[in-house]
C-alpha cells in the first residue's frame, strides 16, 4: 500500500541520517556538533558538543639542564643569577614563575605553576641562562661582509670603526663597551663579545648603515646572509 511505502521510506531516511551523524569525522572526534547534519536529513539531534581540554606539557627546551662550563662560577640567590668566566661577567633576575635548582655542574629550570606566563617563559629563560654560560666561557661573534665598488671598513683606533659605503661622507660608528670589532680585510668585519644580545645588536647597527639592495646586492650583509636579487628592467 502507498502508506506503508511512505513509512518505510521515512524509516530508511532516519537510519541514513543516524549513520551519517555517527560516521562523520566531527562526530567521531567528539567536539563538533552534528545537530545541523541530523536536522538536514530530517532526524532528531543526537550529538552534544563536548568541551575541548588542552593539556600543556613541559617545554622540550625548558626541561633540558643548563650545563656549567669549566672555569665558570655562578651565584644563585632568590632567582638572581650571576655568572663569571674568562670572557666577562653577566647577571640576570629571573621572574617568580621560574624555579631554579642546582644540580651536578648544571642548573635546572622548572615552572612554578601552570599559568600561561610560566608556560611561555619556561624555554625562554632556560635559553637566556644558557646564553650567559656560553658567553662568559667562549663568547659569541658575528661576521659581516661589505659588497660594492669602493665599499671598505677600517678601524678608527680601538673605540670606533670607519665605514665607506658610497656616501659623500664616511660613516663612523662608536664601539660600545664589552664589544670587540676586528677588520679581517677591507670588506670583512668580525663583531665579538660575551653578551649575545649586545653582539647581535651592534652587528645589526652596522648592517643598518647600508642594507643590501635587491638589484645588485650592494650594502652591508651578514656573512651567511642570502640576498635574493631581483630582475631589473629589460631593454
Amino acid at each position: 500500500p502507498k502508506g506503508e511505502v511512505i513509512r518505510t521510506r521515512h524509516r530508511h531516511t532516519n537510519k541514513m541520517a543516524a549513520y551519517m551523524v555517527s560516521s562523520s569525522l566531527s562526530a567521531r572526534q567528539g567536539y563538533a556538533p552534528s545537530t545541523r547534519l541530523a536536522a538536514r536529513a530530517g532526524a532528531s539531534p543526537v550529538a552534544v558538543r563536548a568541551p575541548l581540554v588542552v593539556v600543556a606539557k613541559e617545554s622540550r627546551i625548558g626541561k633540558q639542564p643548563v650545563p656549567v662550563p669549566k672555569g665558570v662560577t655562578y651565584t644563585l640567590k632568590d632567582n638572581h643569577l650571576s655568572v663569571k668566566g674568562p670572557k666577562g661577567e653577566l647577571q640576570m633576575q629571573f621572574p617568580e614563575t621560574m624555579v631554579i635548582t642546582e644540580g651536578d655542574n648544571n642548573l635546572v629550570f622548572a615552572k612554578a605553576d601552570d599559568s600561561r606566563r610560566a608556560r611561555e617563559g619556561h624555554g625562554l629563560y632556560r635559553t637566556l641562562a644558557n646564553n650567559m654560560m656560553v658567553g662568559v666561557s667562549t663568547g659569541y661573534e658575528k661576521k659581516l661582509k661589505l659588497v660594492g665598488v669602493g665599499y671598505k671598513a677600517a678601524m678608527e683606533g680601538s673605540k670606533a670603526i670607519n665605514l665607506s659605503l658610497g656616501y659623500a661622507h664616511p660613516v663612523i660608528v662608536e664601539i660600545p663597551e664589552g664589544i670587540q670589532v676586528k677588520c679581517d680585510s677591507n670588506t670583512e668585519i668580525t663583531v665579538s663579545g660575551y653578551d649575545k644580545v649586545e653582539v647581535g645588536n651592534f652587528a645589526a647597527i652596522l648592517r643598518s648603515k647600508r642594507k643590501p639592495e635587491p638589484y645588485k646586492g650592494k650594502g652591508v650583509r651578514y656573512a651567511d646572509e642570502v640576498v635574493i636579487i631581483k630582475e631589473g628592467k629589460r631593454k
